[in-house]
């Protein structure tokens, strides 16, 4: 034991008799204070052989000392690492396609040209996941069209903007789409024109159509280099989707529509039959019925008691699946509901229950006022589970920025379909503050990232999410549309230059944001 050491601790003794010792001129003598029956006392103790005293506050109620938190009082003979070791272990690296300035002048074959034409950043070997997905197949359902516009202010959206939504989605891979919903107009007004969107939709119901062209590296993170440090060849970075463990049924298009009663399932029959007469084929081959887990909810969305709505969905599945429409139920307000608060399980259970006796081929559970943690879920999947529900389907609403990480906790038990929504659009109309649904690029991104399968472009998907944001002129709510965005335009401005389209210094059009970017923070660059 050193001198020095032995000082320390014979001053760690005094202070432990004395309970007091000044650490500065700034404390006087008189330090302790009273307070009616509290006492507080100021006690020194060493972090670390090579630190000066830290001062931490112990407390005293009525005579009896209270034990300071942990997380504000060091512990005894413990010592931080010098900062070169914390350099050392927390230290990543990671290629840019965009270097700077200086690096791009540089023309001495410094720097491979080949990362330049890289769609995204490459992830270092530190940080790239494990493929735990092993290329597992995971539907995802589009609701943008109808959940996402539904609950938008102002005047209706163009039925032309929808139109090229579910066209562009179609390009970009995804091949379930919720484009709209029989309900009345002047309830929810964004929807009163779906008999007038679904004739002009590509007549594709029920085909197969081949899946999104594998997204490049920019949504698949791996690493640039071989296991021998060397770079690998530039395709083998881009992710070859293997069609064998992909179900035959995954590439086939479906336009559900809500129906909320036998009025609406009508008023889609009706528009069937005059769409055959003048030659046209299947506007859709599913419909969607909904009820809310609680009586609150069902009072405030469906205007009517929850007995009732159950009692009159029976013979609006039968006649559906009886014209040849497959059915899906809606359960919502699973978690938790604006109204009544937490929802029991037993009554997500009750509600899905009767659901599948009707003849719903599958249920999603709906999250909808966002307030759904991962613990929550499991609570809720592991109750229905074990009464014999299929729990492969589930739908999170992202109000409180935790439904992507209870989709991942969910993947495990074999989630299989996810209902998200393009750049984070949407909320309910009868939920106070509820802002959206989880993003579909988001929820892609991870997917891919964690080895699991979608059939879905990202990068076109991205585009898609951004163009929609900007003729809403809504803020894109997805982080990974905004962040991969960024760099996209960011990387054109930069080939621009190079080629002297635009001069140095200058952005194209006077800015290099899109008119969904404005004002906000991104990604870009971290």
């Amino acid at each position: 034991m050193d001198e020095e050491e032995v000082n320390m601790r014979g001053r760690l003794s005094q202070i432990t008799k004395t309970s007091f010792v000044p650490s500065s001129s700034s404390l006087s003598a008189s330090a302790r204070v009273r307070s009616g029956s509290l006492d507080h006392s100021f006690h020194s103790f060493p972090s670390s052989t090579h630190s000066p005293l830290i001062e931490v506050r112990t407390t005293r109620l009525n005579g009896q000392s209270r034990t300071p938190s942990p997380h504000f009082s060091p512990l005894l003979g413990t010592q931080l690492p010098k900062s070169d070791m914390m350099t050392k272990r927390f230290r990543s690296t990671g290629i840019y396609p965009s270097p700077s300035p200086e690096l791009i002048e540089r023309d001495d074959g410094s720097f491979n040209k080949k990362l330049l034409q890289a769609e995204e950043r490459l992830i270092s070997k530190e940080l790239k996941t494990k493929s735990e997905g092993k290329g597992r197949f995971i539907r995802i359902v589009e609701v943008s069209a109808r959940d996402g516009l539904q609950n938008l202010p102002g005047p209706p959206v163009p039925t032309e903007l929808k139109r090229e939504l579910v066209e562009r989605l179609l390009d970009a891979g995804v091949r379930n789409i919720e484009v709209g919903s029989f309900v009345r107009g002047d309830w929810i007004p964004q929807m009163a024109d779906t008999s007038k969107l679904l004739p002009t939709l590509p007549s594709l119901t029920g085909k197969s159509l081949p899946l999104g062209i594998p997204s490049p590296p920019s949504s698949r993170p791996q690493t640039p280099e071989s296991e021998n440090g060397s770079l690998i060849n530039e395709s083998s970075l881009k992710h070859i989707i293997d069609n064998t463990i992909i179900p035959s049924s995954a590439d086939q298009v479906h336009f559900p529509v809500l129906v909320p009663n036998m009025k609406g399932l009508e008023n889609l029959i009706k528009l069937q039959e005059q769409h055959t007469a003048n030659g046209g084929g299947k506007l859709t081959d599913e419909v969607a019925v909904f009820v809310s887990a609680t009586e609150a909810f069902s009072q405030a969305n469906n205007h009517a008691p929850l007995s009732k709505i159950l009692s009159s969905l029976p013979p609006v599945i039968d006649k559906a699946r009886s014209l040849g429409y497959r059915v899906r139920g809606y359960v919502s307000c699973v978690i938790t509901c604006p109204y009544s608060g937490p929802t029991p399980p037993q009554d997500v259970i009750d509600v899905a229950m009767k659901l599948l006796e009707m003849g719903c081929y599958e249920i999603s559970l709906g999250d909808t006022t966002g307030e759904g943690d991962p613990e929550s879920w499991r609570k809720v999947w592991r109750q229905c589970e074990g009464r014999g529900i299929d729990m492969s389907r589930v739908a999170c609403h992202d109000t409180f920025s935790l439904a992507l990480s209870s989709i991942i906790s969910l993947l495990p038990y074999g989630l299989t379909s996810i209902d998200s929504s393009l750049a984070g659009l949407g909320g309910c109309p009868y939920s106070p503050g509820a802002t959206g649904n989880v993003p579909t690029e988001d929820v892609v991104y991870t997917l891919h990232k964690l080895g699991y399968e979608t059939g879905i472009n990202l990068d076109k998907l991205v585009e898609t999410g951004n163009w929609l944001s900007s003729s809403l002129k809504l803020r894109n709510e997805s982080r990974v549309g905004r962040a991969i965005w960024a760099r996209r335009k960011s990387r054109e401005l930069k080939e621009n230059q190079s080629n002297g389209l635009i001069p140095k210094g200058e952005h194209q059009g006077g800015s290099n944001k899109d008119i969904s970017m404005q004002g906000q923070e991104t990604e870009d660059g971290m």
